[in-house]
């Protein structure tokens, strides 16, 4: 059976419609970009490159040399070049004060920190320290949830989305990822039920879980250059994923045109996770 005519001006006729920059107007804060070759970085690019204002921070004044001419390439007004340590009382506090300050409102939160210290991540996980276990998921994954609870009502206002980064050592057990496999794990459980939470208020929570990406802080892990090689050998692309390119993805996930998704792990690995 025929189709049923078309009034000629509806608008399902009509070329769809996508700006240039489909995330201008949008202010969006990255919080972990260690270096230039930081995941945090290049998705801090991207959201840039689609047209969103950016406020991010730096760790201390020691860190604040490899990120502060970043800062500069992004275009981020100095006001919003702010210290954060997570583990120092207040100051995740002072970053959303200054976005208030500044902006009123938020609609993009990027959570891309992970720390584990060096004995427990090398160690076995049945032989994590209690302080090493208490380190790792603080600064890890409840750093998330107390951005998440600070931005809220920023976000609140017109509606947003929030993504952390994440590994496929959360959901499979990778040699010599240690206890930085559970806290993983325990992030992306977070970042659910945090969607759950948010998502009436209009604000999305996503994980993004990129392969292995040669940076400052995955350096730390034991055999890391193995890890490169047998995911390049096993993943269908036979390929590694790069900062650029996470960023992308993460920025069009970002776009309201795509605000339907919340809630989940988006692999971003060359389809590494499929493989048996």
């Amino acid at each position: 059976m025929a189709d049923p005519q078309i009034d000629p001006n509806d608008p399902i006729l009509q070329p769809l419609q996508i700006p240039e920059k489909p995330l201008a107007g949008h202010k969006a804060l990255v919080v972990g970009i260690a270096n230039k070759d930081s995941i945090a970085y290049g998705i801090a690019r991207a959201l840039r490159a689609f047209g969103a204002d950016l406020a991010i921070t730096y760790l201390n004044e020691k860190s604040k040399p490899y990120t502060q001419q970043l800062a500069e390439a992004l275009g981020v007004a100095p006001a919003l070049y702010l210290p954060c340590d997570v583990r120092e009382h207040g100051q995740v506090g002072n970053v959303i004060a200054a976005i208030e300050r500044e902006w009123g409102s938020l609609q993009v939160l990027v959570h891309s920190i992970a720390f584990s210290p060096r004995d427990d991540l090398h160690g076995r996980v049945t032989d994590c320290s209690l302080p090493g276990f208490l380190s790792t998921m603080e600064i890890s994954v409840w750093s998330l949830m107390h951005l998440a609870q600070l931005a809220e009502p920023l976000m609140a206002k017109s509606g947003g989305a929030i993504f952390t980064v994440s590994y496929f050592g959360g959901e499979k057990v990778v040699p010599h990822y240690g206890i930085m496999g559970p806290a993983k794990a325990a992030l992306e459980t977070a970042a659910k039920y945090m969607a759950a939470e948010l998502g009436p208020k209009g604000i999305r929570v996503n994980v993004v879980s990129p392969g292995p990406v040669l940076t400052r802080a995955a350096s730390g892990i034991s055999r890391f250059d193995e890890l490169l090689e047998k995911t390049k050998e096993r993943a269908p692309t036979n390929t590694l994923v790069t900062p650029d390119q996470v960023g992308v993805a993460t920025a069009v996930l970002a776009c309201d045109y795509l605000k339907i998704i919340t809630g989940e792990v988006l692999y971003m690995d060359g389809g590494y996770n499929i493989m048996g």
